[in-house]
């Protein structure tokens, strides 16, 4: 069935395409069609290749920095160190008042970027974890974000970056009470240990990380030599090293609107 809809769409291409780089072009945009229909009607798949979502960051991070015009990870190579005004050919003109929906937009896109631009489902999901807690809701929301395992090891300074940490996570370096785990959004119980594996110590990329100077390992994330780390208690929004001023508080009235 699936040879017959191939050779229908060839047929059809040959016919309409005037010139044939044209139809070469169309050809594989209809092969690529056909096989995700193929997969959606036998395998279960998505026709609609959009419907594929992948938890990966899938542009570069520094951009987040230029359109919020702040350095939000702290980070000596930031192009708004050099550059504060916003990307593009208009970005140096006279920014408009922001409307009360635009600042609470910019609170959650910027919180949630500076924790590895999770996707909008984790971090929704983790916002409704925070209102079925007990007390304020914006301080469970950073106490929840604060207990994931790729944040637990870049504040251990085990990566340079939110995103390495989570490539170590992912890459299976990294034992949780000394059981390997490889899922980045694990979320930490007190008293878990965190630590490196034995490749991972020899890493010149978990090395350069423990000698930067910008950031400091916090009082909650107690460090056992310089492989281990314990995670003793959750932090209070002011006791998070943020290299800029967070407001959970705008993000829960952009949930709660």
């Amino acid at each position: 069935m699936l040879d017959f809809h191939r050779r229908a769409a060839i047929c059809a291409i040959h016919n309409l395409a005037p010139h044939p780089g044209e139809a070469a072009a169309a050809y594989d945009k209809a092969l690529i069609r056909c096989d995700a229909g193929f997969n959606d009607r036998h395998l279960g798949g998505p026709a609609n290749l959009k419907d594929i979502r992948m938890t990966k960051r899938t542009s570069s991070k520094h951009k987040l920095d230029r359109r919020m015009g702040e350095n939000i990870w702290g980070r000596p190579n930031s192009p708004v160190n050099k550059r504060s005004y916003g990307p593009g050919q208009h970005g140096q003109r006279r920014k408009s008042k922001m409307s009360d929906f635009g600042l609470q937009l910019r609170a959650k896109q910027k919180l949630k970027g500076y924790y590895g631009d999770v996707t909008e489902k984790q971090f929704r999901s983790t916002y409704k974890d925070a209102t079925k807690m007990k007390g304020d809701t914006s301080q469970n929301l950073i106490g929840l974000l604060e207990r994931r395992l790729d944040m637990i090891v870049y504040r251990a300074k085990f990566a340079p970056t939110i995103f390495a940490a989570r490539q170590i996570v992912s890459h299976g370096h990294i034992y949780v009470n000394g059981v390997k785990c490889n899922i980045a959004s694990r979320r930490i119980d007190l008293g878990d240990v965190i630590s490196l594996g034995s490749k991972a110590k020899e890493m010149a990329l978990v090395i350069e990380a423990q000698s930067l100077p910008e950031r400091e390992i916090p009082d909650y994330v107690v460090p056992e030599g310089n492989d281990k780390v314990a995670f003793t208690r959750v932090p209070k929004l002011d006791e998070v090293p943020y290299p800029v001023t967070m407001e959970p508080n705008l993000v829960v009235e952009f949930y709660s609107r």
